[in-house]
């Protein structure tokens, strides 16, 4: 799904200050700074790269320590992830705050809930398998390059910057307004609903090397993923319609011609 974002040439923000106007903008701007720092520790968190710390590293507590605090961990980022993309808390924000800073506050968040995550994750570094053939380890692991290029193009197919709260913040500034929302399709969503979380999927079950901690990680996201696509998908319903609906019937959720 595609949501083309155009912008008019008036809109109540030209009664706004400009300082203002300059408070959000810098606020949506630190927001995606943010979470492009967070993307890409993501990256290196899941994949083991780079990162001071990673899903594998630091000392190891009880099993069932572990896995209290990590569930507790990502149970808080799908409550605030899942909650603040509904319509009804959109309709609630705009209450009390521009609906300019809406996405930005909604980024700015899930941002800051992973970063507790790395942040208090607990190792839990029993293997569950291990891929001894090399040829077929750099498979999976090429697999899991590929998973979040997946994710990165997706997320520039159905306007990048709009997606994470750039075109909103940038229109408010200018004093336009952001028209609504268009429904498209191009790319990978000719061929699947949910490209973004396909890239996920596959970016966090690559691994050559797959330890319990992992295994719980890709485990309770991928679940959280159905979750999360049903969700969705029933508020398109209610933006879209029949538009949406014929989409459904015709193009494969995660698995062109599948699933």
């Amino acid at each position: 799904m595609s949501i083309a974002m155009q912008t008019g040439p008036n809109s109540p923000a030209t009664t706004v200050s400009l300082a203002a106007r300059l408070l959000t903008l810098c606020y949506g701007g630190l927001a995606y700074l943010i979470f492009l720092g967070t993307f890409l520790y993501a990256i290196g968190f899941v994949s083991q790269y780079v990162v001071p710390k990673n899903i594998n590293t630091g000392p190891a507590p009880s099993l069932m320590t572990a896995l209290l605090t990590n569930l507790v961990l990502m149970s808080i980022f799908a409550i605030q992830h899942s909650g603040m993309a509904r319509r009804g808390f959109k309709q609630l924000f705009a209450r009390f705050a521009s609906p300019a800073i809406e996405r930005s506050t909604y980024v700015l968040l899930a941002s800051l809930s992973l970063i507790l995550l790395f942040w208090q994750w607990e190792p839990m570094p029993s293997v569950a398998w291990h891929i001894d053939n090399p040829i077929l380890a750099g498979i999976a692991t090429a697999g899991g390059a590929v998973g979040w290029l997946i994710v990165l193009y997706s997320t520039f197919l159905i306007s990048h910057f709009e997606l994470f709260g750039l075109t909103q913040v940038v229109s408010h500034f200018a004093g336009r307004m952001v028209e609504p929302m268009k429904f498209k399709t191009p790319g990978l969503y000719r061929m699947i609903r949910h490209p973004i979380y396909l890239g996920f999927i596959i970016a966090f079950w690559c691994a050559p090397t797959m330890t319990l901690g992992q295994l719980l990680f890709a485990t309770v996201t991928t679940a959280y993923i159905f979750v999360g696509i049903y969700l969705e998908e029933r508020d398109l319903v209610a933006m879209f319609g029949s538009e949406y609906r014929r989409y459904r019937e015709k193009v494969a959720m995660l698995v062109p011609g599948i699933f």
